[in-house]
């Protein structure tokens, strides 16, 4: 059964081949990015992963497609 909730608009910054990741991936998953978003944290909240294996692969190739460098090492540390 679905939950009813209230979403609220959000101004977010994202570094620009993460936000071209997240958007193809949502694409790939037809889901909206608010939606990535939510599932992402919401799963990291518990602790529990995310993504499938294969879900996981084919993020590989988007980090790749679109020059994504950055990793979690690389988190709390970037400059504009």
């Amino acid at each position: 059964m679905a939950k009813k909730i209230e979403r609220v608009q959000t101004g977010v910054r994202l570094e620009k081949n993460v936000l071209k990741v997240m958007k193809a991936l949502a694409a790939h998953l037809e889901i909206g990015l608010g939606d990535l978003i939510e599932g992402i944290v919401l799963h990291s909240f518990e602790g529990k992963a995310p993504f499938s294996p294969e879900t996981l692969d084919f993020i590989e190739t988007l980090r790749k497609a679109y020059g994504l460098e950055l990793t979690a090492a690389d988190s709390h540390k970037l400059e504009e």
